[in-house]
């Protein structure tokens, strides 16, 4: 599985790469760089550098891609074992239709969920600076002449799935994107993002906040919620302490739809998401009531990018309710 980092290795050759790649779980400060991987096996994996990943992606067999971007507290062993069982999923709806790319960021593995929690938050600002290099590296390659001549463009449709304080990621991400490599705008690189279960304030994605900047990299922007999210629940008790007393995305939703972005999308998923992930109901986005069986969310995720719309048949619905009832 290929997968890109900004956790620091035991030992960092660069600027040779590192054929033997060992993740140093006691040090949860972001890397200054990134690091494009690939895992050969449980913890073992070698360093192969952006091109290499990059050339793997597109002379894959897939015709789109996922970048899989984890909640906190979540260490690298158990970030592919959740993006093998999504990969799976993806397979069995339709063989070579997406590729999942892991984007692992330095969590804590201090004992003590609040510790992990602070810890957390702080590495996930941090692994911003490396990832928006990360983008802007992609975009160079991408309009590179020796890597993507006119005849033989890179062709793959990108998405990305934020879960949990992953979101917290991808939006100071591209925030510092912005800041200092694309100052006229960001491009538009997303055809689909995914916000599920998001560990940020609510108002996030209104314009004029910080988080109006994941529509304009994307086509469209779905938001998975549910309010009954025990894991959040705890997110925003702990938040009080920094006074950050407003509700979570994940847990409501946008805030004011009407503030937000025209192609901003809000799915409740209160029906499902403590029935597939009894008691927290926070994980609810892969399998459903049996693992290796996609849940209504996956669906919908996948759905959403097969066909490019969150809607297909009502191009001017916002909202919707996930029941266990297929539609």
């Amino acid at each position: 599985m290929l997968f890109i980092t900004s956790r620091m290795p035991t030992h960092n050759t660069e600027p040779e790469l590192n054929p033997d790649f060992v993740f140093d779980l006691g040090n949860n400060a972001s890397s200054r760089a990134f690091f494009c991987c690939r895992r050969k096996k449980t913890d073992s994996y070698e360093e192969i550098g952006s091109k290499a990943l990059l050339s793997a992606i597109k002379e894959s067999k897939h015709r789109q891609v996922l970048l899989y971007i984890h909640g906190f507290s979540n260490l690298p062993e158990t970030v592919f074992k959740n993006a093998e069982e999504f990969q799976a999923l993806c397979n069995k709806k339709k063989a070579g239709e997406v590729l999942v790319v892991p984007v692992i960021w330095p969590c804590d593995n201090d004992l003590g969920i609040v510790k992990d929690y602070w810890d957390d938050q702080k590495a996930a600002d941090q692994s911003a600076f490396a990832l928006a290099r990360m983008f802007q590296k992609f975009m160079e390659w991408r309009a590179s002449p020796e890597y993507n001549p006119e005849d033989d463009p890179c062709l793959k449709r990108i998405n990305v799935l934020a879960h949990s304080m992953g979101n917290r990621v991808l939006r100071e991400t591209l925030a510092n994107w912005c800041r200092y490599d694309q100052p006229q705008g960001l491009p538009l690189l997303f055809r689909a993002t995914f916000l599920v279960a998001a560990d940020i304030v609510n108002e996030s994605l209104h314009r004029g906040k910080v988080g109006e900047l994941i529509s304009h990299a994307s086509r469209n922007v779905v938001v998975y919620y549910a309010s009954d999210d025990l894991a959040l629940r705890a997110s925003k008790v702990s938040n009080l302490r920094n006074a950050e007393a407003s509700r979570r995305l994940g847990h409501t939703g946008p805030e004011d739809m009407d503030l937000t972005p025209n192609n901003v999308y809000a799915i409740d998923c209160d029906d499902v998401n403590t029935r597939y992930d009894p008691p927290k109901g926070h994980s609810y986005f892969r399998s459903g009531d049996k693992k290796g069986e996609p849940g209504v969310v996956f669906d919908h995720i996948f759905n959403t990018m097969l066909t490019g719309r969150v809607f297909p048949s009502d191009e001017f619905r916002k909202s919707s309710i996930l029941t266990l009832q297929r539609t």
